[in-house]
């Protein structure tokens, strides 16, 4: 079995591109458009991984991240948070919030496929 991962990102553009990069490198995705339906998506499915970004309507990256740790089903899952927003504090509230690592977009095919794998073999779940 594929393992899956989840992809939240409110841009059309980039969660398109994301969900190919991680097809490519042999995973399947799911993919939220922004964080109410990704949690929506999370009480029906278990990812092995979730990828989500920080600026979204609504509720943001951060708190989304605050909420998947919170979860029974989820707080071990591996969360990479991926954004435009590179700075040290946007960085710092993603890592306090429980995320796993925090990489800048844009990013490459290479890069992200690394990153997904060195995270998912660090929790025990890299197949």
């Amino acid at each position: 079995m594929a393992t899956r991962i989840m992809v939240v990102d409110d841009e059309v553009g980039a969660l398109t591109l994301i969900g190919i990069m991680l097809e490519r490198g042999g995973f399947e995705v799911l993919k939220a458009g922004d964080a109410y339906a990704a949690l929506d998506l999370l009480d029906a499915e278990t990812p092995d991984m979730i990828i989500l970004d920080v600026m979204m309507p609504g509720m943001d990256g951060i708190e989304l991240c605050r909420q998947i740790r919170s979860a029974q089903q989820t707080q071990t899952t591996p969360v990479l948070i991926l954004s435009a927003r590179g700075d040290a504090e946007a960085v710092q509230q993603g890592m306090a919030a429980g995320a796993d690592d925090y990489l800048s977009k844009p990013i490459l095919h290479h890069d992200l496929i690394s990153k997904v794998r060195e995270l998912l073999k660090m929790n025990g779940t890299g197949k």
